[in-house]
């Protein structure tokens, strides 16, 4: 039984596809499939169900899931331990970014980080604020920037970067231009042009709308094209104050909606030691800004 074995078996459990787990683990898709089936043959037991259109675990591979993680959770604990010793800062660090962000913070970190530390190898994924916070919980992500409404994410840090009211973001034809504020009772006659739930600002708006839900008549991954669309006045775009160009912006009350911004990893559990050497440089940032 070889590591490199149960770092596949792992891949292709998480990942539900020999594909993505050969992306992953940066092999080709025969060879993930060879070791598997390898090592299956060892065990005496299939491990995965290739009969559906998703790769699925046994019996025998539920169970041995969590034995093939501790092992190389184990193995990455001893090779962590030696770097501390020997005062390097090498490996990997896992990054995640808000999707379409224009914030310039992460990327200076990053820079940063990459001049202090070249031999760290960084890798960045896009995804949005719900994805990436479970990601950083369940570790596989080291740190990330990420949005959020209320209080902080249960089982992260953070260090709050931006903490912005949303605004209802109007064109010139719109009913609303001209206005200062408008409640929210008022908003949520209207249909709304808003990024998809899983997002920090969707989730400021569904955070302040409580049991009652907005009216979303258009939906947008990213904020250009939100603004896009409430350009040719399709309705109001709710964004943060700081993203908003080229529209007039009423201010949303009682209550007011906030999204904040945030650099955030896991409050407890084991940190590498390039994990632990970013998030100290990002905290020393953050003091400064």
């Amino acid at each position: 039984m070889e590591l490199r074995q149960l770092e596949y078996f792992v891949a292709v459990a998480e990942s539900g596809s020999f594909t993505r787990a050969a992306e992953r683990v940066h092999v080709a898709q025969p060879g993930v499939s060879a070791q598997i089936r390898r090592l299956e043959r060892e065990l005496g037991h299939a491990l995965l169900d290739r009969s559906g259109r998703t790769v699925t675990l046994t019996d025998v591979g539920v169970a041995v899931l969590p034995l093939a993680r501790a092992a190389l959770a184990s193995v990455e604990s001893a090779r962590r331990t030696v770097e501390e010793m020997a005062g390097l800062v090498r490996g990997s660090v896992r990054v995640g970014m808000v999707v379409s962000c224009g914030i310039m913070e992460l990327p200076e970190l990053l820079s940063e980080f990459h001049s202090a530390h070249p031999a760290v190898e960084i890798t960045l994924a896009e995804a949005n604020s719900d994805e990436l916070i479970s990601s950083l919980v369940d570790g596989r992500l080291d740190f990330a920037l990420v949005g959020y409404a209320g209080t902080e994410p249960e089982g992260l840090s953070v260090r709050v970067l931006a903490d912005e009211p949303l605004v209802a973001a109007v064109a010139a034809s719109d009913p609303w231009y001209g206005r200062e504020s408008v409640p929210l009772d008022e908003l949520l006659e209207r249909g709304l042009i808003s990024l998809p739930p899983g997002t920090g600002l969707r989730g400021a708006l569904d955070t302040a709308c409580g049991a009652r839900r907005p009216r979303i008549a258009f939906e947008a991954s990213a904020p250009p094209m939100v603004i896009t669309l409430a350009q040719r006045g399709l309705g109001p775009a709710i964004l943060a104050a700081s993203m908003v160009s080229g529209l007039h912006t009423v201010r949303i009350t009682d209550p007011s909606p906030h999204s904040r911004l945030a650099f955030a990893w896991r409050a407890e559990g084991p940190h590498s030691p390039a994990a632990r050497a970013l998030i100290g440089l990002a905290e020393k940032q953050v003091t400064t800004i």
